[in-house]
């Protein structure tokens, strides 16, 4: 396998160079769906697009098992060099590279799998969306296992060592508003003081308390009131709040208490507050099974002495919502270490390019490992 890795080495980095030069922002990987639509199709594989939205699915072989490779395509939008553009600094271009390249070793290797097996490009991981999407259009219904993969940060892992799972945790942001009418200085009974209100909440949200051993936090990010007119009491004011925890169900009793506030100080100061929640990520959800697969494929690939044990970390990712849609699912996602620096979304992010075809190895390695019915 090594032997035909290294030949194709250089066209995987073709792809690569192609899709860091052609990113595209969330919803609107439109050139992206086409380039791998067009690259799947010419390899002979079964290829499914969208009328409603962009993303596209190869499939290769028939029956059951069906084993499935998940890479997220969209880039973040960020200055770089003073000018905003799409920028691939979270490693979307290299997770796209890693699955073409499964395909083309599985090719080589499996001609004939006993099972299928499902290439999955998805959009709009950046929006916590695209998942959701992919659950809706049913594209994992008859999935029995579900394989993802990360960069991680040179922070997290050093260059040629991998885990078997990323253990990302829950966040969700809300906006919020306090709706109320501006009043003299000289007469503040008169009105309601938005700044006084927001004091509150920061108050009562430090004051929250779970479980110390399930991390969690809740902290307001932004708040905005008054003008510039110094004796003028604001009424109104907007405000951010951005919340995380390692498990859902963490996450759900600090969204509770979060609202329970929320709900106390409007019925307490009479006025109108109201929250709206942006993005919502999940926590992960790995099976061991799965895991247990991934971890064989990286001792044979990387040595032993290169497995690292799975990262937990306050990231998220929305592959998990397949797992929490889907619950059947057996799924993980590789973390694969290649110094990248200086870190995950920032405008100028670099990493080792080798551990592309790394990554290549062993997540095909754990595909055939899936398929024979292997076990560690």
């Amino acid at each position: 396998m090594k032997s035909y890795i290294k030949k194709i080495e250089s066209r995987v980095m073709e792809i690569f160079d192609h899709l860091h030069g052609n990113a595209e922002i969330s919803w609107k990987e439109f050139k992206t769906t086409n380039y791998i639509a067009q690259f799947l199709e010419a390899e002979g594989v079964r290829v499914t697009t969208f009328k409603d939205h962009t993303g596209v699915i190869g499939e290769f072989g028939e029956g059951k098992p069906v084993v499935a490779i998940r890479a997220d395509m969209d880039a973040l939008w960020q200055e770089v060099d003073g000018v905003f553009q799409a920028n691939h600094s979270c490693g979307h271009d290299a997770h796209m590279s890693i699955v073409l390249g499964v395909l083309l070793v599985i090719k080589e290797y499996l001609p004939n799998p006993k099972g299928t097996i499902r290439f999955i490009f998805q959009p709009a991981e950046e929006k916590g969306t695209g998942a959701l999407k992919m659950v809706e259009k049913g594209v994992v219904d008859d999935v029995d296992y579900l394989y993802g993969m990360h960069l991680r940060p040179i922070q997290e892992l050093p260059n040629g060592t991998a885990v078997p799972a990323i253990v990302h945790g829950a966040a969700r942001f809300f906006q919020g508003s306090i709706m109320s009418d501006d009043t003299h200085g000289a007469r503040p009974h008169l009105g309601k003081n938005a700044i006084e209100i927001g004091a509150s909440i920061v108050t009562m949200l430090n004051n929250i308390h779970l479980d110390p051993m399930q991390p969690h936090s809740v902290k307001m990010t932004s708040f905005h009131a008054g003008g510039e007119s110094s004796n003028i009491i604001p009424g109104s004011a907007t405000f951010s709040l951005d919340l995380r925890a390692q498990k859902n169900e963490t996450m759900e009793q600090l969204a509770k208490k979060v609202n329970d506030i929320i709900t106390f100080l409007a019925d307490y100061y009479d006025v109108e507050i109201k929250m709206e929640m942006g993005a919502d990520v999940a926590a992960a959800e790995v099976n061991k099974q799965a895991e247990k697969l991934m971890e064989q494929s990286i001792s044979e690939v990387l040595g032993k002495k290169h497995l690292r044990p799975p990262l937990i970390t306050t990231g998220g990712d929305d592959f998990h919502f397949y797992t929490i849609k889907r619950p059947r699912l057996k799924a993980t996602m590789l973390g694969i270490g290649c110094d990248l620096a200086p870190g995950l979304h920032h405008p100028k992010m670099t990493f080792k390019k080798e551990a592309i075809t790394q990554a290549i190895e062993i997540l095909t390695r754990t595909i055939i490992l899936t398929l024979e019915g292997r076990e560690a």
